[in-house]
């Protein structure tokens, strides 16, 4: 999983510490070609770079910090969900002053609250991940015809790898299908394919927009539930990490929790828009099939690193000179 900074900020307001001492930072990474030729670094557009932890891991350091006064219950289905002005009664048993649904894209605690919205959509393309026991010498992805191939160096010497495909929604496939697909793409794949044991293999979907309100009463919607996205741009659970630190923030700071959960929604609901809105986006510049399409789209991004790095030399030459007229 990729931690980025905002996230990183709230798990340390939380108390959650160690992140950054069981994480990776990506090396040289960016978009490469199947062939290996860089089309774009990431540092060429001015991109701010994640850590990666392994996602048990970040589950370990955050449940160390929850003490005695948490109880976790696992293998406990929500049936049934009512409220009224006093708390949340679930499955007719349990209550609460407030209920936080983080239950998944597939919500049934969403669906209860708006039955009308359509729910969870393919977006046209299944995506494979394993663990390869080799480390890669850099991360980033590689971009071909209809299909990706992203690498991330994790700091127990192992390298995260993840691929994506068009294809159909319900179709299955295998460690053999991501070696069918991208085994004779450049180094390191091949060898990362090699040493990897199996592959999870997904269909993607997201949410449509316009997203349902984050609240209902007592009731709010968090992460996955509230805004599944693709994972283009590694920020789905750091944005459920965020959608944490902002209901905090805002039920320490609102007597009235239902006030609180509106003001959570209001504050969350349009940054989480914006985010499914873009990393839809770049999925589907990522998929793109047509060669004409995809040399113009990479000449674009080519162009646009220039353009970048060219801006980030005038100003590193501007600061000289201003340095060396003020020691004069």
């Amino acid at each position: 999983i990729s931690v980025w900074p905002g996230a990183n900020r709230v798990l340390s307001e939380f108390g959650v510490k160690g992140v950054d001492r069981a994480a990776a930072l990506s090396g040289p990474t960016g978009l490469r070609k199947p062939s290996g030729r860089w089309v774009v670094g990431a540092t060429d557009l001015g991109v701010e770079l994640p850590v990666m932890i392994h996602r048990a891991q970040l589950h370990e350091l955050i449940t160390a910090e929850l003490g005695p006064a948490v109880t976790v219950r696992t293998g406990y289905t929500v049936e049934t969900v009512t409220q009224d002005d006093s708390g949340v009664l679930v499955n007719g048993s349990l209550r609460a002053d407030l209920l936080i649904a983080a239950d998944g894209l597939r919500s049934v605690i969403r669906t209860a609250l708006y039955p009308q919205y359509a729910g969870p959509q393919y977006s046209g393309y299944t995506a494979y991940r394993g663990l390869a026991e080799v480390q890669a010498d850099n991360g980033g992805e590689t971009w071909g015809p209809a299909q990706r191939f992203g690498v991330a160096q994790l700091i127990d010497g192992r390298t995260y790898w993840y691929a994506t495909a068009n294809q159909p929604a319900g179709q299955s496939g295998d460690l053999a299908e991501v070696i069918r697909r991208f085994g004779s793409w450049h180094d390191p794949i091949p060898a990362l394919l090699a040493s990897t044991q199996t592959a999870l293999q997904n269909d993607i979907y997201d949410l449509p927009l316009p997203l349902v309100p984050f609240a209902a009463g007592r009731i709010a919607l968090l992460g996955d539930a509230a805004h599944a996205m693709t994972p283009n741009m590694g920020r789905g659970a750091c944005t459920a990490i965020e959608d944490a630190g902002a209901l905090a923030r805002h039920l320490r700071s609102t007597p009235d929790p239902v006030t609180a959960l509106t003001q959570y929604d209001a504050e969350r609901r349009p940054a989480a828009t914006q985010l499914v809105k873009r990393s839809r986006q770049i999925g589907r510049l990522g998929q793109l099939e047509n060669p004409v399409a995809i040399g113009v789209r990479d000449g674009l991004m080519w162009l646009g690193g220039t353009a970048v790095r060219g801006a980030a030399a005038l100003t590193k030459s501007r600061r000289a000179r201003k340095s060396t007229l003020s020691s004069h």
